[in-house]
């Protein structure tokens, strides 16, 4: 069943006889489909014409349990987290008391609704009692249409933003992964994963009801009532007193949370911490750069070498030493790339997120 108001109006069904559902990203073959509902363990498939398949091999859910959603993540096979009405409920709340959400506005979901990303836009509609649009697809004109004719709020990934008039928005939130320089003020830069229920910081501040605490080492770990319950296979990541390790690491500058990466993004590099999000952000300014992704390759001299896979704008070219001195401009030398890779695309998952593992 593919992004809709009667996918939505399916949710909500199941819902209201004590069911959780699980979004199935319709862009996955029908193999990798058919996969992943089974390792999920759900017990039947409602298509598109509102017909069911009962599954034999169902996996029950607990009492309250709402939402099975696949991480995603750019490495790794995905894994299921489970939310449930409250945490659900908790995570539309705190957006819409930050947003200012009244019925007044009208939500546009336009990202896949099998991320979190996407369904938590369907979750906020519907906590805020307000209207909502669903597009089964992102289509940069369609969205614009219909912020013309009535949408004041989305949800968006910065690949996708880049292609749209942010003005014609009340608030647009931003999410997976890192944002553009020079946001316009309706952008909402957000913070948060699958595991969080959606975004739990907005422009580096915690939601209400939201703990972030940044430990010695620099590990971001997150409480709330918006948090997941357990993975589908049982395991439970939280602390015995609800903290949540994210793996991501970052720091509070002046009280706003700054992200610097996750655990294995981080490049060791002739014994000095490279970051890729800041060397990221630094190339992005150059002007003949269109996209840009920075990760660590093994290196027998340097341990890793610091690599920058670069996307030029069109007719236009950069050379290493150019590079090399425009990161330089802004931060220090051992973060300038030792090399670069010109490449067409940057392989991206079905959520926008770069696929790193595509790299080469």
């Amino acid at each position: 069943m593919p992004a809709s108001a009667a996918f939505a109006a399916a949710v909500f069904a199941a819902w209201e006889i004590g069911d959780a559902v699980f979004p199935v990203d319709q862009r996955l073959p029908s193999n990798s489909r058919r996969s992943i509902v089974a390792a999920m363990g759900a017990a039947r498939v409602v298509d598109s014409e509102g017909d069911v398949v009962n599954l034999s091999e169902e996996v029950p859910v607990e009492l309250g349990d709402a939402l099975v959603i696949a991480t995603s993540g750019s490495t790794g096979e995905p894994k299921g987290v489970v939310h449930t009405h409250s945490s659900i409920a908790a995570s539309a709340q705190a957006s819409n008391r930050r947003l200012g959400t009244t019925t007044q506005d009208h939500w546009l979901a336009c990202l896949p609704v099998s991320h979190i990303g996407g369904m938590s836009v369907i979750t906020r509609a519907h906590a805020a009692g307000c209207r909502l649009s669903i597009h089964d697809s992102f289509d940069g004109d369609a969205v614009e249409r219909a912020a013309r004719t009535g949408v004041t709020m989305t949800s968006l990934v910065s690949t996708a933003l880049a292609r749209v008039d942010a003005s014609l928005f009340r608030k647009i939130l931003l999410g997976g992964g890192p944002a553009p320089q020079d946001l316009p003020a309706n952008v909402v830069k957000t913070y948060g994963m699958t595991e969080t229920g959606s975004g739990v910081a907005y422009d580096g501040v915690a939601l209400d009801g939201v703990e972030i605490h940044v430990d010695e080492s620099g590990e971001i770990f997150v409480r709330g009532s918006m948090l997941m319950r357990c993975y589908r296979d049982g395991t439970d990541p939280k602390s015995v007193d609800g903290w949540l390790a994210t793996s991501d690491f970052g720091s509070y500058v002046n009280g706003v949370l700054q992200v610097d990466g996750r655990r294995g993004d981080l490049i060791i590099s002739g014994g000095e911490n490279v970051w890729p999000i800041p060397v990221e952000a630094a190339i992005a300014t150059h002007p003949s750069i269109s996209e840009v992704c920075v990760r660590g390759v093994d290196d027998e001299i340097w341990g890793q070498r610091v690599v920058a896979w670069i996307v030029t704008k069109l007719d236009r070219s950069i050379t290493l030493a150019e590079t090399r001195e425009w990161v330089k401009q802004t931060l220090p030398a051992f973060c300038a790339p030792h090399e670069i890779r010109q490449i067409e695309t940057l392989p991206r998952t079905t959520n926008g997120k770069i696929d790193t593992t595509r790299l080469s």
